[in-house]
């Protein structure tokens, strides 16, 4: 079968999943339709935002389906009438049997992540978090346990320690466009060889990556420095890790930071010490040295390097980070 005759359903939402739909539109492959996350009210006036995905399939006309559960009869029909040969999903949702058994040649997913390590929601992230040095992507059947399907193939990608999520996220989301057209054809041609998760050959424990929640984001400044940095850059730049600081004066304000450095100087501060010229730096206590803080944000301003924001700021040594 060529590529034009091949029937594929394209599941995704946000940014990292317009890539490889672009590059299966762009590569000449045969899109029948489209499923993406409904409508999400967003900003003051609540008004309906379109996902990445939405916007890209309605600019080139492709058939769309926003349905609010996978198990709907209506949903499950209007899908089965698009005869589907393959389901390829990338960053949606948990599928129910019902929809990712119905293609004839299965349903492959794109995962961030070097499977069977980081299964679940943010892998990007945790990789960075946990002081990675590589990471990749996975494209797997899928089956009832989420991300546990066999492997088809997979790309390694290094982490360097200046990296943050966004810089990993933008790497890994061209990649993984290239991957799922390769995968495609692979499955057209016959030559793939899918691998159980469980004879990969793993050494040491499974890493989760779990959801992440606003208190997630909390640095706890007991951490050695090296943790924080890592936590820091594994959050940058969104969801953001925070910290509580604590004034002189008034309530303590919830500040985002984004970028840090670490300075290995030996102290015998409390952790979350502050100290700052309150001109060009700031640095906190941790464990066992300083993290110097390069850029962050206040609540209701935007993000700034440190010596922006001590120039309309002003700070001093009095203020510290609640542990």
């Amino acid at each position: 079968m060529k590529k034009e005759d091949l029937r594929i359903v394209y599941m995704g939402t946000p940014d990292f999943a317009v890539e490889a739909l672009r590059c299966l539109v762009e590569g000449g492959y045969n899109v029948v339709g489209v499923i993406t996350m409904p409508d999400k009210p967003a900003g003051r006036g609540h008004k309906l935002q379109y996902s990445p995905v939405k916007q890209y399939a309605l600019e080139y006309n492709l058939p769309l389906l926003q349905p609010e559960k996978l198990k709907n009869e209506e949903f499950v029909e209007a899908l089965r009438a698009w005869k589907a040969d393959l389901q390829i999903v990338v960053a949606f949702r948990m599928l129910p049997e019902v929809v990712w058994n119905m293609p004839r040649l299965g349903t492959f997913n794109l995962h961030a992540s070097l499977l069977p390590q980081y299964r679940g929601a943010a892998p990007i992230n945790w990789a960075v978090i946990n002081g990675e040095t590589e990471t990749g992507i996975t494209t797997f059947f899928l089956k009832h346990e989420i991300d546990t399907g066999e492997v088809i193939q997979q790309v390694r990608v290094p982490i360097a320690d200046t990296d943050d999520v966004g810089i990993v996220h933008d790497k890994l989301m061209v990649l993984g466009g290239k991957l799922v057209t390769e995968t495609v054809d692979a499955i057209l041609d016959g030559s793939i060889h899918s691998i159980p998760q469980e004879e990969m050959g793993v050494t040491g424990e499974l890493k989760p990556a779990p959801k992440i929640f606003k208190e997630t984001c909390r640095i706890d400044w007991n951490q050695p420095v090296k943790r924080i940095y890592d936590f820091v850059r594994g959050l940058s730049p969104y969801p953001a890790a925070w910290a509580e600081l604590k004034l002189p004066e008034g309530e303590p304000v919830v500040v985002k930071i984004f970028q840090t450095e670490k300075i290995m100087t030996p102290h015998s501060l409390e952790p979350g010490t502050l100290q700052t010229d309150g001109k060009t730096y700031i640095r906190v206590a941790a464990a066992d040295g300083f993290v110097g803080i390069c850029a962050l944000q206040l609540p209701g301003k935007k993000r700034l390097k440190t010596d922006e924001l001590l120039r309309g700021f002003r700070l001093t040594d009095e203020a510290r980070f609640v542990r």
